[in-house]
Order: C-alpha cells, then sequence, then structure tokens
C-alpha cells in the first residue's frame, strides 16, 4: 500500500484519510471512530477528531500516533471559505483537499497528473465553490495558484490518535494491582488482628453469640427503616426552558450548514424540500432520469455519514444529525403582550408577514408541574437563517424550532418560540 504522507517544513503530515461527520449521540470520538472503523475496514487503526468531523487512518500508509493532519490544517487556513476546491502540486504527485459545507470530501494524493486534473474538472462543476486553487499550467477558470508550505503553517492541534484503548486498559490493569499490593502491604497486620479476634469470638458462650447476633439484626433492620426514608428524595427542581435554549447565531449556522451538505446537485435527481429540526436535516430529492445506484454511488461521495430512506422508487429522503450546540440562560424580563408587540415592530418595520399567537408550555418534574408563557412566530422569507435570526438580536429566550427551504419557489419557511417570564 502506497505511503500517505507528505512533508512540509521537514514536518511530515499524513493524508488519504477516510472522514465523516460526526454523529450526534455518538458517545465520544474514540467510541464513535471504533464503530466507524468496524463497519468500514478492519484495518483502520487511527482516527482524528476535528471541527464535527472523524477521520480514519492506518498504520499500512505511514501513519502513525501524533502526526497531524494536512487537510485539517488546509481547512484552518482557509477557514474564510465554508466551500472550497484545491490542488497542490507536491513532490508525490498533486495533493487535493475539497471541502463542501465544512465537510471534508476530498483528501487524497494523485500521482498522475491526469487523473488528478480530470477529477478537479468533475468537482468544479458543482456550483457555489467559494474558492478555487490549481496549478497555474493548467488554466484552470477562477483558479489561483498557491503553494503547499505557504498555506500549511504547523499550528493545528488535530493529531491522529490510536483507535483500540488496549495499551491503556493494560496501564490501568498494572496501576490497580500496583494499589492492592500496596494495601495488603498496608493493612496484612490488621488483617492477621482481625483473624486472631475472629479465633477468640469462637470460643465465647454460645448465648452471649446468639444475643449479639440479634442486636446485629435489630441495628440492621433499624438502619434499612432509615434508608427507605431517605430514598424519599425530593425531585429536581423544574428548570424554566429558557435556562438552556442553544445559542441563536450557532443555531442558525448549523441548520443553514447542514442543508446546503444535503443540497448538493446529483446528477439524475432534483432536492425538492429541506428541512432542519430540534435534531436533524432532512431533505426530500426527486428523481428525474437517474438511476438509484448512481445516486447511492454518488451521495457517498458528497454525503458521507447520511441517512438514505426511501419513500417509493422516485422520492428518497436524506437525513444528517446536527451536533450539540452550548445553551445560554435568558436575561430577558418581557412578558407575553411586550413580546407579542416588539415582535409585530420588528416585522412591520422590514415589510414582512408573520403570524404571531401565544400558547402555554407545561414542564414536570413528577411531582410539581410549572406552566411557561411562549410566543411562536411563523413567516416566509428570503433571507437566510443567519440574516432571519438577527430581527431577534434585542430578545432573550428566543428558539428557531425549524426552518424550511422550498426549493421550487426559494423561500425560508421560519418557525421560531420565544419564551416570556
Amino acid at each position: 500500500m502506497a505511503n500517505q504522507t507528505i512533508s512540509v517544513h521537514r514536518k511530515k503530515y499524513a493524508v488519504g484519510l477516510f472522514w465523516q461527520p460526526v454523529v450526534a449521540g455518538n458517545g465520544g470520538g474514540r467510541a464513535y471512530a471504533r464503530r466507524l472503523a468496524h463497519g468500514v475496514d478492519g484495518h483502520y487503526s487511527l482516527y482524528i477528531e476535528y471541527n464535527f468531523m472523524i477521520g480514519l487512518s492506518s498504520r499500512r500508509v505511514g501513519h502513525k500516533g501524533g502526526m497531524p493532519s494536512a487537510a485539517a490544517e488546509v481547512v484552518d487556513a482557509l477557514s474564510e471559505h465554508s466551500s472550497f476546491l484545491a490542488v497542490f502540486a507536491v513532490d508525490q504527485g498533486f495533493y487535493m483537499v475539497a471541502v463542501r459545507n465544512g465537510i471534508i470530501l476530498i483528501d487524497r494524493i494523485y500521482e498522475n497528473e491526469a487523473d488528478a486534473r480530470a477529477e478537479y474538472s468533475r468537482m468544479s462543476e458543482m456550483p457555489d465553490w467559494g474558492a478555487f486553487i490549481a496549478p497555474g499550467a493548467w488554466g484552470m477558470p477562477r483558479a489561483v495558484e498557491r503553494d503547499l508550505d505557504e498555506v500549511i503553517t504547523g499550528h493545528s492541534h488535530a493529531v491522529l490518535r490510536s483507535i483500540s484503548m488496549m495499551r491503556s486498559i493494560i496501564i490501568s490493569a498494572i496501576l490497580v494491582l500496583l494499589f492492592v499490593m500496596a494495601m495488603v502491604m498496608l493493612y496484612r497486620d490488621s488483617v492477621v488482628k482481625s483473624v486472631s479476634e475472629h479465633n477468640e469470638i469462637s470460643q465465647i458462650d454460645p448465648e452471649k453469640v446468639a444475643e449479639y447476633r440479634r442486636q446485629i439484626e435489630e441495628k440492621n433492620k433499624e438502619l434499612d427503616e432509615q434508608f427507605q426514608i431517605e430514598k424519599k428524595l425530593p425531585p429536581e427542581p423544574i428548570v424554566p426552558p429558557y435556562e438552556l435554549l442553544p445559542d441563536v447565531a450557532a443555531r442558525a449556522d448549523i441548520c443553514y450548514r447542514a442543508i446546503g451538505f444535503l443540497m448538493q446537485p446529483i446528477s439524475g435527481w432534483t432536492q425538492t424540500t429541506a428541512k432542519c429540526d430540534e435534531k436533524y436535516a432532512t431533505v426530500q430529492i426527486r428523481r428525474t432520469y437517474g438511476t438509484i445506484g448512481d445516486f447511492y454511488l454518488i451521495a457517498t461521495e458528497l454525503m458521507p455519514g447520511a441517512f438514505v430512506q426511501e419513500l417509493s422508487e422516485d422520492l428518497l429522503s436524506v437525513r444528517a444529525a446536527l451536533p450539540k450546540i452550548e445553551t445560554r440562560p435568558s436575561q430577558d424580563e418581557r412578558d407575553t403582550d411586550t413580546i407579542v408587540r416588539d415582535v409585530m415592530t420588528a416585522f412591520q418595520s422590514i415589510d414582512t408577514n408573520v403570524d404571531i399567537q401565544t400558547v402555554v408550555d407545561t414542564v414536570t418534574n413528577g411531582v410539581e408541574t410549572k406552566n411557561f408563557d411562549v410566543v411562536e412566530i411563523a413567516a416566509s422569507s428570503k433571507l437566510t437563517p443567519m440574516q432571519f435570526m438577527q430581527i431577534f438580536d434585542d430578545f432573550g429566550g428566543v428558539y428557531m424550532t425549524s426552518c424550511d427551504w422550498n426549493a421550487s419557489n426559494r423561500t425560508w419557511n421560519y418557525e421560531v418560540i420565544i419564551y416570556a417570564k
């Protein structure tokens, strides 16, 4: 198997990794990498966790723990572009990095220039690339030429780690064994003394032993009764929902990126609608003239990690899990009437229709129940999620429950809630 490393500034970098987005609720980077490796290729023994992605690699191609990823460094260097297609001339041939909506699609060395140029041409036909980088001799339109040693700085902290935890388990076992031996040595005299006292007790009058046991049983019953009382602890207090809402801007950005990730053009298939809800981004794709086999072949490369459901022979649903977002409490003290009035004012100022209604959200911990007033907002707009949610910059307790993209009329439909106090 060919060596998959390149040298930049006398430092070795790993290339040719198998990249996949991290699925929410995966149980941790190493656990997800282990499951992913078992499902793809048992030879994968190393992984890297970077920007909601997992990259798998193998020691067979010259990779080792602690080695940085070239693709991760390139993404960091070109962070102003969420999508870009780049090819760099290196000693081994041509190194290609393709990133779509923040997801690494291609991280590969091409030894043959014709193969690299053909793949670049095929990928460049996709719309909405933020930047193109290619050798100047290729004469590619809109492409600029960059040297890899100018792009890679060596400052990335994303490095390969071992998927297996065997080494850690062995070290932990040794430490536990040493701890047990130390405890045995420390308490050896106490154990010997205890055995000696037990032998003395065996020589005590049987009636006294029986009385001693009876007292112990009574004491145990008292402890059991006390424990049953202590078990009836009060329930956890109810936390108001507006104290645990995700950051508004981050939520809008992730939904926009997730929908863009699923709305990539596939020949013979047309994306009709897309939706981002609380946990997933989902898109419906209708067949025009393509085949299901071609769809899976292309989608596997363009949308790695996505889940495909065949609704019919001409209609597919593709779903991607959303990463978790940091939550923050609301400091807004407005009541329901004030929120309704201020929201209506905000939408009238941009001449946009809005549907507003008030509801009650009931929360319980099994014993206590609390009601929270909620303002529900529904609107259609040409604004992207990030732009639309800026309307609510002056509000607290805001959560975008969903946003839908209609490809036919190129309109976004938003549902937003605001908790009142």
